[in-house]
């Protein structure tokens, strides 16, 4: 019999590309429209994929636990699976190899409402999937770190550092954690009720990326640094500025995501090679093997 996956933010970077994964395994795939009642649209349904994220960055703190608890309502309705993307706010400044056993100190207010919407899952009772990545890159350009920010001037030959470039940093290609995610759904049986999956991804720094774009764009690629001294000055004044100054930490952090955990779990899932995702901010579908122009500019989804 065929199963039914309900998607939460299917034009989102996580939704789109969920959407496409659990079809093309052969999933009937449900997209969630904003404007319905969650609890009918999720009747049915095996699992759920939450990639709905608020429209504005500044209010987590209202929206997210709302949409936590609209979500767990229409899975306990439901008896539906949840499966949603976590990230390494919730450990705060913890500099190495962060898992599922790594201590959950966050210091900053977007990490504290990760733990605190994370914990009203395992609380719920209902059968949870975290799936837990670094920096997103979607190849889409799909509001991720690499078209929004380091890569943003690639076109020009630049990008972009927030911190040392030589601190290594997680990448999560998104295409890859959508097919991971479905994979997890397929053995939702044998899980725990509250399962928390590190996505390890690929793990680089800024002067690798360099590197990479330089040799496949023939041309060099330039490092400029983020201008935080102006974040810094308009932060009394501007929610979003504070926000981003406090997530700072993150750049200057050295760390990774085990794949000790996942790789149990799927022993038979083959990641995208890293140089390809590594490529990604030049263009969807680019031989790894074959450089392009200097002029290629990234592909930002419509």
């Amino acid at each position: 019999m065929t199963k039914t996956v309900l998607i939460l933010g299917p034009s989102g970077k996580i939704g789109s590309h969920a959407a496409e994964a659990f079809w093309n395994a052969g999933w009937s795939v449900r997209r969630f429209d904003r404007g319905s009642d969650m609890t009918v649209a999720a009747k049915g349904a095996d699992v759920i994929v939450n990639g709905l994220n608020p429209p504005n960055y500044h209010d987590w703190a209202t929206i997210l636990p709302a949409l936590t608890r609209q979500v767990i309502d229409a899975a306990k309705t439901s008896g539906a699976t949840v499966i949603l993307p976590g990230n390494v706010y919730n450990f705060g400044n913890q500099p190495g190899v962060l898992d599922e056993h790594t201590p959950q100190h966050a210091h900053s207010r977007k990490g504290k409402i990760r733990v605190q919407i994370e914990q009203m899952y395992k609380d719920s009772g209902v059968q949870t999937i975290i799936l837990r990545g670094g920096n997103f890159i979607d190849p889409l350009g799909n509001g991720d770190i690499m078209s929004m920010f380091l890569a943003r001037s690639i076109g020009s030959g630049k990008l972009t550092a927030g911190g040392d470039p030589g601190v290594m940093q997680p990448y999560c290609y998104v295409p890859d954690m959508a097919r991971a995610m479905q994979m997890l759904a397929d053995r939702q049986v044998s899980l725990a009720t509250f399962e928390d999956v590190p996505f390890p991804g690929h793990a680089f720094t800024l002067l690798e990326l360099q590197s990479e774009l330089s040799e496949a764009m023939s041309r060099p690629v330039r490092i400029t640094r983020f201008p935080w001294w102006a974040m810094r000055m308009a932060s009394p004044f501007w929610e979003l500025a504070r926000e981003l100054m406090e997530m700072r930490y993150l750049w200057d952090m050295p760390h990774s995501i085990s794949g000790a955990k996942f790789q149990r779990l799927l022993p038979d899932f083959v990641p995208t090679p890293k140089q390809q995702v590594m490529r990604a901010p030049l263009g969807v579908d680019i031989d790894p093997d074959q450089a392009v122009r200097a002029d290629r500019q990234p592909v930002v989804a419509q």
